[in-house]
């Protein structure tokens, strides 16, 4: 899934694909792509550096932060990057940020990695805490019962053990 920066012959041309949700599939991500994916962006051409505009669409499926369960996800998500030659990036030493360079990427050999860029926008549409629903009820502490199927009869209330001796004072007076 590599875009060849050499068959960009004018300056604004129309880049858009689907591709297979299996050809996204990576094992150490955190969501599993469930839906073919459609990447489409306008591709600008200005000596070496590419302006892209455009958005990522498909299904994304995540675990519940609360009962681990699977749930989908839709992802519609819109992209403008700047890329320019990796050479060009040399490094001077410490400054400030500025907007521009949290949207500028690099390529190198004249190709821009595609899956690399739709992984990046997968990763910035995952909620940081994925819940399969509002009110998701979680794991019950004790025996790990999901509590949104069913109920347990397990104790939630801890006491601190360290405040035991204060508890036995307050039963004696």
């Amino acid at each position: 899934m590599r875009l060849d920066l050499g068959r960009i012959r004018t300056a604004t041309e129309r880049y858009e694909k689907v591709y297979d949700a299996a050809a996204l599939g990576g094992d150490r991500d955190d969501f599993r792509v469930a839906a073919p994916v459609s990447l489409g962006f306008d591709i600008t051409k200005d000596k070496e550096q590419f302006h892209l505009v455009g958005a990522v669409k498909t299904t994304l499926e995540l675990s519940c932060g609360r009962c681990l369960e699977p749930f989908t996800c839709p992802v519609d998500a819109a992209f403008d990057l700047r890329y320019q030659p990796h050479a060009h990036n040399a490094g001077e030493g410490e400054r400030e940020i500025e907007e521009d360079d949290l949207t500028t990427a690099f390529y190198e050999n004249e190709e821009i990695d595609l899956g690399q860029l739709m992984r990046e926008q997968f990763y910035l549409s995952v909620p940081m805490k994925p819940l399969c629903q509002e009110g998701c009820r979680g794991l019950c502490p004790v025996c790990g019962t999901n509590l949104n199927r069913s109920t347990c009869a397990c104790k939630r209330e801890w006491e601190d053990p360290r405040l035991a001796a204060l508890k036995e004072l307050r039963t004696k007076h």
